[in-house]
């Protein structure tokens, strides 16, 4: 698990306000739900057999006996909280989350125990719409951070009941090989074969590649769906890739499966992954409703903007307010409030703990301001203050204190 620092904070509120601003244009309203839920959820949700269910959790028992959960996913506790508040009856739904979800997996370049998701979940939709609109959200998102060369990958997992005959045709070909198979395969063979087909052993991909291709044994439902999604997604021109290998950790995908992918990040490459679940509703107790959703890692966002655009540079203040001498110090910062309620917007730091005009100063330009007010004890008792440049070449000039939050907005809307 690791912190984020101050200076590394821009670029988690660059995602996270980009984000929560273009969700809203698409319709899709925010929703809070428990970092910790019980047990049961996820076993029932992501599927007792799955890797994150019997190898990642964090588990504990809680002092009334009951067993409970650090959230691995989002999805499973927003289905829940469909289901208890009642916000699926006869109703169409769209919203999103976001924050810290816990899985015990070995610490990799972008992931961590602790990460973080954007959550986005669409639920009464049934058509292949809406599994494009989440596509293209996705796509216009990474578009307006400015991050490139994110390859889209496609596959369909089909209805229930046709990727039940895929599995029973995946389970003998691999029993044919079991002596090629590692141990993950192995157990996955007798719990979750699909998943072999993730596996990135460079040893079995010569087995994987031959391997029966789910697209093979879709049902006509299913066909129509998948070739509906590529039309809308052909229609605004968003390229992707077709692939029949890809498939999903959590037991609950049907239909469609996609992730954005980078080759940029070493071994972690999907930085946002989704698809179709349209059986989980019903099978946490809710009645039967069609649901799609994606989840994006921040980590992993955040790394690549790094890699593509370098560090974010952190926010700076508009203005640090020097202030020096014990009568400056019995004014300044009722002047400093009096200018915050004047200038809403304005960001400024005010001197805390005294120090030299020259240390103020010091810190005035380390902190990045564009401008420094300066209040010492001849100022306070002139009932006027300095304001300086500090990034361009220009003249200090006193002003009264009356003048000053005027002087303030037209400097800084003339340069932005």
């Amino acid at each position: 698990m690791s912190d984020v620092l101050p200076s590394e904070i821009a670029a988690w509120q660059r995602l996270e306000s980009t984000a929560r601003e273009l969700f809203a244009a698409y319709g899709y309203r925010e929703i809070r739900v428990p970092i910790v839920e019980q047990t049961a959820l996820f076993k029932r949700s992501i599927g007792e057999f799955t890797d994150i269910v019997q190898k990642e959790m964090f588990t504990f028992v809680d002092p009334g006996g009951e067993s409970l959960t650090l959230r691995p996913e989002a999805t499973a506790g927003i289905v829940r909280a469909m289901i208890t508040n009642g916000l699926l009856h006869n109703q169409k739904q769209r919203v999103w989350c976001g924050g810290p979800m816990f899985r015990h997996e070995k610490p990799q370049r972008g992931r961590f125990r602790q990460f973080h998701q954007l959550d986005v979940e669409a639920f009464g939709y049934a058509g292949p719409d809406i599994d494009a609109e989440l596509i293209m959200m996705s796509a216009r998102l990474f578009a307006k951070l400015g991050i490139e060369r994110l390859v889209l990958n496609l596959n369909s997992l089909g209805t229930p009941e046709s990727r039940r005959v895929y599995r029973e045709q995946l389970v003998a070909y691999f029993s044919a090989h079991k002596a090629q198979l590692d141990a993950d395969s192995l157990r996955r063979l007798e719990t979750n074969p699909l998943r072999i087909l993730d596996s990135k052993n460079p040893e079995m991909q010569e087995l994987i590649a031959a391997a029966p291709a789910i697209t093979e044994y879709l049902d006509a439902q299913s066909r129509a769906h998948f070739e509906g999604l590529c039309r809308h997604l052909d229609a605004v021109g968003i390229k992707y890739v077709v692939n029949p290998r890809l498939v999903r950790g959590l037991d609950y995908y049907t239909h469609t499966v996609f992730e954005w992918v980078t080759n940029e990040l070493g071994a972690q490459g999907a930085v946002c992954s989704g698809g179709r679940y349209d059986g989980l509703v019903e099978q946490l107790g809710g009645k039967s409703t069609p649901a799609v959703g994606w989840a994006l890692g921040e980590e992993r966002i955040i790394e690549l903007l790094k890699v593509q655009q370098g560090p974010t540079p952190p926010e700076s203040p508009d203005v640090y307010f020097v202030i020096s001498g014990a009568q400056a110090e019995a004014v300044g910062l009722t002047l400093a409030e009096k200018l915050r309620d004047e200038l809403p917007q304005l960001r400024m730091e005010t001197n805390c703990g005294g120090g030299s005009f020259k240390s103020q100063l010091k810190r005035a330009d380390h902190s990045g301001a564009r401008f420094a007010l300066v209040l010492g004890d001849s100022e306070a008792e002139r009932q006027v203050v300095g304001l300086k440049s500090l990034r361009v070449e220009a003249p200090q000039i006193e002003l009264p204190w009356s003048e000053v939050a005027a002087e303030l907005r037209s400097r800084l809307e003339s340069t932005g």
